[in-house]
């Protein structure tokens, strides 16, 4: 496959991502050199929904200037969707517990963006997985919080963690989405590239 023969870039910190994009045997290189502002400008509305794919676009622009023609850049965003409202990164591990609070028992949406951009070439799409949480106690909020210190994970959970195994009672679409990549819609736009 000629994408195996390409130098990925992946713009993103998140370890996660790291091992979603490993999963498809590519080369690839992290540059996390960059820093953008991820808040949508005052005044400017963007439905939910869109948000991801929004942010994926503006990491991707930080980077342009250094592509080469060999480069395929990948970036990407999360947010978890509750009620028409984007449920971010908490900001502290009591916010966290009220996220996760008002995820319990619940279905919410989980929609990733990635934009990727090589010499010549852009796109740009989002994966939507919906998530059900059943009930979980506040001991178990507690233990979670207490135990994985989820401030760096949209919607203050990762799936592939403990609170995963015991809350999510099912999902309607991918769950690499819901860890941050959607992987099989990624290698179904790159095996085109």
């Amino acid at each position: 496959m000629d994408m195996l023969n390409r130098k990925f870039i992946l713009a993103s910190g998140s370890p996660r991502r790291r091992e979603l994009l490993g999963m498809l045997g590519v080369d690839f290189t992290v540059d996390t050199s960059r820093q953008v502002d991820e808040r949508i400008p005052d005044g400017v509305y963007i439905e939910a929904e869109k948000i991801p794919e929004y942010l994926s676009q503006v990491k991707a622009e930080a980077y342009l200037s250094d592509l080469t023609d060999d480069n395929v850049l990948v970036t990407a965003d999360t947010v978890v969707i509750l009620d028409g409202d984007v449920i971010g990164k908490p900001v502290d591990e009591g916010d966290a517990r009220r996220m996760l609070r008002r995820l319990s028992g619940r279905v919410h949406k989980v929609v990733t963006g990635v934009t990727v951009v090589s010499s010549g070439k852009r796109k740009t799409f989002s994966e939507t997985t919906e998530v059900e949480f059943a009930p979980i106690s506040d001991g178990e909020i507690d233990y979670y919080v207490d135990t994985f210190h989820p401030v760096d994970k949209a919607g203050a959970y990762g799936i592939q963690e403990w609170i995963g195994a015991v809350a999510v009672k099912g999902l309607r679409g991918s769950y690499y989405n819901v860890m941050g990549l959607p992987v099989n819609r990624l290698y179904r736009e790159l095996k085109d590239w």
